[in-house]
């Protein structure tokens, strides 16, 4: 007979270090783990560091049997993407757990019974504080190493939250294609008439300091107005926008991004890709320190295996060849850097942009899935 669960809220730093030390032991002997940075885990739930805490709140609880940690989740209300979409829900995240439905279904008890507590009707997740954060639970791809942006979880994680009532709400899909495949010449005459016809440039030949002084405000203010329709999706803040700034353009790779511009040097399309960070991660553990650091920079100029992060035109550029602009600059930057192959971004199945990888000698490689289940009629 199995040991009673105890399900505790993280209120001390020990038990906050527990809840980000936790899958280090769950997936130790897991060769497809890839370990999140920590320290960006950490600061993500730090209410003086990140601005969605502005319009966020969040507990975070862990599992214990017999005194030792068996799983944690943590539950979040976003107040923003809930009046935006006028709904009243309850997200759950970084959700972990021993291979066992009791343990994930007191976890989700404790979030439901908060969600309740606060006049929610449903909750929803794998998901974050905001689009930025990692979404989507793993249903198909199990044997793929983990991008280092993305979520991982065993094949066991989805059929028990099946089994607990949970239902789809989206899926996401990322296509695995090799970095090789030359690009069409009548792609790129179409391209060049595309650039003509609208004044678009490709921005090149800048310094990252250059980029991120002139473009890296730009940019997200680009991806609010490209992603503004999409599931759960709202936009950030100007204080999220400078946030996200300082934390994601010192490691952007100018040979792996393209901004298209417009006659005022406004963007209205962008590829943003790195090299896969996964291996790095691996070997430093998740950590910087001592020598983590190490790792990650040699990874940053590995390009054998690269992620595509993300892509988006703005609403009023849609429809006239802007995608394939920036897909197509990457593409001959990819050939000259020896790419062997790249993984796409997660996108959602029901948009049509995804459709391009079919283009390409492309093949599906992972499905992830946001659960939804009503807890309060």
């Amino acid at each position: 007979m199995n040991e009673s669960i105890t399900i505790k809220e993280v209120t001390t730093k020990k038990e906050f270090n527990h809840f980000f030390e936790f899958p280090y032991q769950l997936f130790k002997n897991d060769k497809y783990w890839v370990p999140p940075m920590l320290a960006e885990e950490k600061t993500t739930f730090n209410p003086q560091i990140n601005p969605a805490f502005e319009f966020c709140k969040s507990k975070m609880f862990l599992a214990y049997r017999n005194h030792e940690i068996v799983g944690r989740v943590a539950a979040i209300i976003n107040r923003k993407v809930n009046e935006r979409w006028s709904q009243r829900r309850i997200r759950f995240g970084w959700l972990d757990f021993i291979e066992d439905k009791e343990v994930a279904q007191q976890l989700l008890n404790a979030v439901e019974s908060w969600g309740r507590q606060e006049g929610m009707t449903e909750m929803v997740g794998p998901q974050g504080f905001c689009n930025m954060d990692r979404s989507g639970m793993v249903v198909q791809g199990f044997d793929v190493e983990t991008p280092g942006s993305c979520y991982y979880n065993p094949a066991y994680y989805p059929k028990i939250l099946e089994e607990l009532g949970l239902q789809k709400e989206v899926d996401t899909i990322q296509y695995e294609l090799p970095g090789t495949q030359a690009v069409p010449d009548k792609v790129l005459k179409i391209n060049n008439l595309i650039k003509k016809k609208y004044n678009l440039k490709i921005v090149a030949n800048i310094s990252k300091k250059e980029l991120a002084k002139r473009y890296g405000v730009k940019f997200f203010e680009t991806l609010n107005k490209a992603y503004v329709n999409l599931f759960g999706f709202v936009p950030l803040t100007e204080k999220q926008i400078h946030y996200y700034v300082k934390q994601y353009f010192p490691f952007l790779n100018l040979k792996m991004l393209c901004f298209v511009v417009d006659e005022n040097d406004d963007i209205v399309g962008f590829g943003v890709s790195l090299p896969s960070l996964s291996h790095a991660l691996k070997k430093s553990n998740g950590k910087l320190f001592p020598f983590g650091w190490f790792h990650l920079l040699k990874s940053l100029n590995n390009y054998n295996k690269i992620d595509l992060l993300l892509t988006g035109v703005t609403p009023e550029w849609q429809n006239k060849g802007v995608h394939s602009l920036y897909h197509a600059e990457l593409n001959k930057n990819y050939i000259k850097l020896g790419v062997k192959k790249a993984i796409t971004n997660p996108q959602l199945e029901s948009n049509e942009a995804h459709r391009i990888w079919l283009k390409y000698n492309s093949k599906l490689l992972i499905r992830r899935r946001v659960y939804v289940k009503v807890i309060n009629d």
